[in-house]
């Protein structure tokens, strides 16, 4: 006789973490439980916590909550990748902030991580056509969390955005895997040029807290942008530039900019711009 076929469970960490950490704040903190209870413990999966949370964040008079949670769902459906994206920027926060204390902090709390997240769906809805809803979105996002992603942009995984605060990304950018950027990074055109006139910042980058980059021009892999740094030229690979305009002034400092997280520069200053 054939063997029945087993049935096989699937462990989902980011999840069970995130409902485990929301029981003990529930426990330790009861003015909070409900808001606990409602977000993440009464929900049976990730996403579904996730489409409440945003959606009663950016919910108004003109698109309810429960709206934007049947929009938000139905993208989920579409597109499985949304989840896969969400557990790895989580895990990344969780990774490389020191505050986070853990997953339940950065998904209730952490702006930067709404806005990302948040702009996922409004990525799925430009994909799909619906450009007037993504843009609707788009001004919500930058509304509530302070952070303006253009929905035609393109966002990796494993990317932190940490405070979020006056971040800003255009249309035409690409943003890769693992990269990490702190308040206040634009990633901007240089003028009133049409076309591909965004950024594309490669796999690993930190871009520290007010850096700014104009122009089509591509930041190369594991390399970092200083605080208050001015890019309007390519940035080679493994390399920091920092200053106004950018200058190279060394190499990365390490493997992994992105995850380190350091942002302090001891080299000096190189003599050309880039």
């Amino acid at each position: 006789m054939p063997r029945t076929a087993e049935r096989v469970q699937t462990v989902d960490p980011v999840w069970v973490n995130l409902r485990h950490e929301a029981l003990a704040i529930a426990g330790r903190e009861p003015a909070l439980a409900s808001f606990v209870h409602a977000t993440i413990l009464a929900h049976d999966r990730l996403e579904a916590a996730l489409s409440y949370l945003l959606a009663k964040k950016l919910g108004n008079e003109d698109a309810g909550a429960m709206q934007l949670r049947q929009i938000f769902e139905e993208a989920l459906r579409d597109s499985p990748m949304i989840g896969e994206a969400v557990r790895a920027d989580l895990v990344a926060v969780v990774a490389r902030d020191p505050a986070a204390g853990g997953y339940a902090q950065p998904f209730l709390l952490y702006k930067g991580f709404h806005a990302l997240e948040a702009y996922r769906f409004t990525h799925r809805l430009w994909r799909k056509g619906r450009e007037a809803m993504a843009v609707f979105l788009q001004n919500r996002i930058s509304e509530v969390f302070g952070v303006d992603i253009h929905p035609a942009a393109k966002i990796g995984r494993g990317v932190m955005i940490d405070h979020g605060t006056g971040v800003v990304i255009g249309e035409t950018a690409v943003v890769g895997d693992d990269v990490s950027m702190l308040h206040g990074v634009t990633l901007g055109g240089s003028g009133h040029e049409r076309g591909d006139r965004h950024p594309k910042i490669r796999r690993g980058v930190l871009l520290g807290a007010g850096a700014t980059v104009l122009g089509n021009v591509v930041v190369g892999e594991y390399s970092r942008v200083g605080a208050g740094a001015v890019v309007l030229g390519p940035v080679p690979a493994r390399c920091t530039v920092a200053g106004v305009p950018a200058r190279v002034v060394g190499g990365a400092g390490c493997d992994k900019p992105s995850r380190a997280m350091n942002q302090m520069i001891d080299a000096a200053p190189d003599d050309y711009a880039i």
